[in-house]
Parts: C-alpha cells; sequence; structure tokens
C-alpha cells in the first residue's frame, strides 16, 4: 500500500523513525483541495482547501500501516483516507476540521518550510 506523508513522517523530520524501514516511492504534491494547519510540533493535512500539499509516498506493508494508523492515533485523532495527488493518488492522514479550528495555515503546504523558519 502507498502511503502520503506530509510532516513529522518525512524524511529527516522528528518522527521518520516510524517509517524509515519502509521503501521510499518519492516526492509528492497534492492536488490543490486541501490545507495544512499548523498544530504547534505537527500539522495536520484538511480536506476542502485551495492548496497543494509537499509530501513523500513510501510502500508500507500490513505490519507497517497497522503500526503508523496507532501512532497517528486512527481513528481518534486522524482518519487514513486516499489522497489525490499530482499523478496518482495514495492513502495519507486526515484530520477533521473542526479539531485545527483556530490553527494557523500553511499557505505554501510546506511543513519543512515551517520547520525550516523556526529553526533560524
Amino acid at each position: 500500500m502507498l502511503i502520503f506523508v506530509y510532516g513529522t513522517l518525512l524524511r529527516g523530520e522528528s518522527n521518520h523513525p516510524q517509517i524509515a524501514d519502509a521503501r521510499f516511492v518519492g516526492s509528492a504534491r497534492t492536488e490543490p483541495r486541501y490545507e495544512l494547519a499548523d498544530l504547534g510540533g505537527y500539522p495536520a493535512l484538511l480536506e476542502d482547501g485551495d492548496s497543494a500539499i509537499d509530501g513523500e509516498i513510501y510502500e508500507v506493508d500490513r505490519v507497517l500501516l497497522t503500526q503508523l494508523d496507532a501512532f497517528e492515533e486512527v481513528p481518534s485523532l486522524y482518519e487514513r483516507k486516499p489522497i489525490a495527488l499530482i499523478g496518482g493518488c495514495a492513502d495519507g492522514y486526515v484530520m477533521a476540521r473542526a479539531r485545527a479550528n483556530g490553527a494557523p495555515r500553511i499557505k505554501d503546504g510546506d511543513w519543512r518550510a515551517v520547520v525550516r523558519r523556526s529553526r533560524s
């Protein structure tokens, strides 16, 4: 199964060890129909927006998928849903919009840019 990640699971980010054993497929960008909310230490992908989100795709097996679902607190915090990517589709972790009310939006859809700014 293919998983799209966009935040702390990205290569070089704090939670990448959770997915590091999966096969990296490549970088990806969503269709411009999402929003990325900054929840402080991690982002949340929201549906029904107008931004394209940067991320990476990994191929995971069922065991790792179960571990990732638990890590992402599916279904209480996130839901795993199909994500429309430019040139394809992969599952990803989506947060209900109501949970991210009031959180600042990351207009350029790039979590790594937020992390770089916070480190400077």
